[in-house]
């Protein structure tokens, strides 16, 4: 009987708390939002989420602060945020390395959380598409002419990128199988360095984010070998994509998105996807983005998620014939 009673009464009071759940949801945000990226200040990542943050601190009536926490190829700020109270005030920036670093430390059996399962994707911030470059003194124009070039010299083919793990080792780890050729991993802190060694012709080929290396590519400092993206850049218009060159195993989405913890209410979600939409749109920021040589997004958590989620499955399998490991 006591048992009835209380549910009866937990049912009677169930309207009261209604309102003020919904009012607290409404209230939302009421303190400062935190943008995890987990990567250092400076490339191309950290600069979209403060663009972002700052036009989101004038439109949602609170301030949204940048904390960059690099480390372990981003796997440590992303732990941060799996790990937060799923209340919307703590969200995570990230790019297409999130999968294939990820993917490397569940092959080892070290993967801190999942992509699928303690995530929750809000939407895509920008599409930045990553070129694979190559310096000037292998006289290559394209990728098959570098993959020309490392076939004739075996012994001085060297690739660099951001670490084991990242994006760019798995990209020469499957041209390396795909082309048939011989070339040695150099992994970099980051893509800043890797581009040093480059420019002082020590590492012959790499990759990087667009909006990183477009001035270089201008200058004539590095040459494009092609883009990862399903289409040419519109910054590039005439580099190829890796698939039109014959290597469609190279094809990737270079995301850059926001995710909240898994379990943050819906009304949440939505009123973040609306920011970051509206953001992605807005002109002077929506131009910001075009001058760095990538897309705006602002794409709905459920076409966000499916990309994300499409990629992480184009990946793993990669990952484990690859035997590939990270720091």
């Amino acid at each position: 009987m006591t048992t009835r009673r209380t549910l009866l009464a937990a049912a009677a009071l169930a309207p009261l708390f209604a309102p003020w759940a919904a009012r607290a949801q409404e209230a939302y945000p009421s303190k400062p939002i935190r943008i995890v990226v987990p990567f250092p200040a400076g490339g191309t990542t950290d600069i979209l989420a403060r663009l972002f943050a700052q036009r989101m601190s004038e439109t949602m009536g609170q301030p949204v602060l940048v904390e960059n926490r690099g480390g372990g190829g981003g796997s440590i700020g992303a732990d941060v945020v799996a790990k937060a109270a799923p209340d919307g005030y703590t969200l995570l920036f990230h790019n297409l390395t999130f999968s294939t670093t990820t993917a490397a430390l569940e092959r080892l059996g070290r993967a801190p959380h999942s992509i699928e399962r303690d995530f929750a994707p809000i939407s895509m911030g920008a599409n930045v598409p990553m070129m694979l470059l190559a310096i000037p003194g292998v006289g290559a124009s394209d990728l098959r002419g570098f993959v020309d070039w490392a076939r004739a010299h075996p012994t001085q083919a060297f690739y660099g990128s951001t670490g084991p793990g990242s994006t760019m080792n798995l990209v020469g780890e499957v041209l390396k199988r795909d082309a048939q050729i011989r070339m040695e991993h150099v992994p970099f802190r980051g893509a800043a360095p890797l581009v040093q060694e480059m420019l002082a012709g020590r590492i012959q080929f790499g990759g990087d984010q667009l909006s990183s290396s477009l001035a270089r590519i201008r200058a004539g400092e590095l040459r494009p070998m092609a883009t990862l993206a399903a289409q040419r850049a519109s910054a590039l218009p005439d580099v190829p994509t890796v698939r039109e060159l014959g290597y469609p195993n190279l094809e990737l989405l270079g995301w850059n998105g926001f995710f909240a913890p898994a379990q943050t209410p819906a009304p949440v979600l939505a009123r973040l996807h609306r920011e970051i939409a509206a953001a992605a749109q807005h002109p002077a920021l929506r131009q910001r983005i075009l001058d760095l040589g990538a897309e705006p997004g602002g794409d709905t958590p459920e076409v966000f998620g499916a990309a994300v989620r499409a990629q992480v499955a184009q990946v793993r399998p990669l990952v484990a014939e690859l035997q590939m490991t990270v720091e």
